[in-house]
């Protein structure tokens, strides 16, 4: 990993993990809202109940965040997961009535929360690109 990656992989690892650990007691009403939501994006993840839904984002976000924060991971890695988590939550921006203004990219209010996460996307991609940049440089 090189140095320069440490502070955003830190930042957004510590947020990750902070998010997992939150998210591995949700019951009830607050798994059936997370999983309603998800669902109404991503129809396939109906084949899992709400609570199992949410023990399995919990347990994705701790292995993300963790995995940021190991210095020995490589940063090309742990970026393609970054930004496969964070276009995951760009579709349920996208895909989810009322998070948008009508005909447009840009968020709603209740949609904020949701858009911000475009910068997984935007991090992870960075990962990715400076890592395989530096390798080819390397040789």
């Amino acid at each position: 990993m090189k140095a320069v990656h440490l502070p955003l992989r830190l930042a957004v690892g510590a947020f990750f993990l902070n998010s997992g650990l939150t998210k591995r007691t949700l019951e009830g009403e607050a798994a059936e809202g997370l999983h309603g939501m998800a669902t109404g994006a991503i129809p396939q993840l109906r084949r899992f109940e709400p609570k199992q839904f949410a023990k399995l984002l919990s347990y994705s976000e701790v292995a993300l965040g963790a995995a940021l924060v190991v210095p020995f991971i490589p940063s090309a890695l742990v970026g393609l997961g970054l930004t496969a988590f964070g276009a995951g939550l760009m579709q349920l921006y996208l895909k989810t009535p009322g998070l948008r203004e009508p005909n447009s990219l840009r968020p709603s209010q209740a949609g904020i929360a949701i858009a911000k996460d475009s910068w997984l996307v935007g991090a992870g991609l960075t990962l990715v690109l400076d890592d395989l940049t530096h390798r080819k440089h390397r040789r």
